[in-house]
């Protein structure tokens, strides 16, 4: 009885349809990564040679005197604080406010929770520039302690900057955490209602920790977006050294000429906390891309 040879399956090579796709990925890669190579390449080169030689030109020696002289003038340190200031009491508060607001719409039926829900998620739509005018003579008109602001009003404060993030962010927050939470299973909030937990008790120790996955996602997109806002902080802000870190880099412009080598290394500066967030959050940032889809 002779053994039977197994047919050999006919070697596939890579459809071409795929290198397509791999070169076209590839590509576009190299092409957004000109302008960070851009910035690190004149971050440490002197001024002098990129005025004499021009950009291109291969530098006499490279220097990172550009870096030092960006963390003194541009008063890097305190425009961290600055930036930490307004970046964490509106995280928290965005998220916090409005995981309570997709709570209420989604476990409880009332006559205006979907009109409520709608009204949040329109405020995603309405331009930052149509609001503006209103929106600044209003916070000139209201007044705050001085402990609170060098102005006395909620202009210039750095509440005004937290109170205008967490207007604009919640919109989308209680979008995506209603979404979520239309997910979860409601015999769990029948439950706690039949063994006597109150509203807060559903809310912080049964829908919370199962809506964790969705705030941490929510956190990474929220942290870059409001650390990269730069047309609230010059609106909002009229003192320059009350300013975040992005809007601080027109304090390196020269009145007759700008040291574009020296704003190059001020803007390494200002990239390097969202790219840390990036690294060490990246599953958290690619989950916030799509998270609540599944379900409208």
């Amino acid at each position: 009885m002779s053994a039977t040879t197994p047919i050999a399956s006919p070697k596939r090579g890579l459809p071409w349809g795929r290198v397509v796709i791999y070169a076209f990925i590839t590509l576009t890669a190299l092409i957004w990564l000109v302008p960070i190579v851009g910035a690190i390449y004149a971050s440490i080169r002197p001024f002098q040679d990129t005025v004499r030689d021009g950009f291109f030109a291969w530098p006499d020696s490279l220097t990172l005197d550009n870096y030092r002289d960006a963390w003194n003038q541009g008063d890097i340190l305190r425009k961290y604080w600055n930036t930490a200031l307004i970046l964490f009491p509106a995280l928290v508060l965005t998220l916090w406010f409005s995981s309570m607001v997709a709570f209420v719409c989604t476990r409880y039926s009332w006559r205006f929770n979907i009109l409520l829900l709608c009204i949040f998620t329109a405020g995603n739509l309405l331009p930052q520039q149509i609001i503006i005018q209103p929106l600044f003579q209003i916070y000139n008109r209201i007044p705050l302690p001085e402990f609170l602001s060098n102005s006395g009003r909620l202009n210039g404060s750095t509440w005004g900057l937290i109170l205008i993030h967490v207007a604009f962010q919640s919109g989308f927050c209680t979008f995506v955490l209603s979404n979520y939470m239309k997910l979860l299973p409601k015999s769990l909030h029948e439950a706690a209602r039949v063994d006597g937990a109150t509203v807060w008790q559903q809310y912080r120790q049964i829908i919370m920790p199962l809506t964790m996955p969705a705030l941490a996602a929510l956190a990474t997109l929220e942290f870059t977006w409001i650390y990269n806002d730069f047309f609230w902080a010059v609106v909002l802000e009229q003192r320059g050294a009350d300013r975040p870190i992005t809007s601080s880099l027109a304090n390196l412009g020269g009145e007759f000429f700008t040291n574009d080598n020296l704003i190059a290394a001020a803007s390494m500066f200002v990239a390097l906390p969202t790219l840390i967030v990036y690294i060490a959050l990246q599953r958290y940032f690619i989950a916030g891309l799509t998270i609540g889809a599944e379900k409208g």
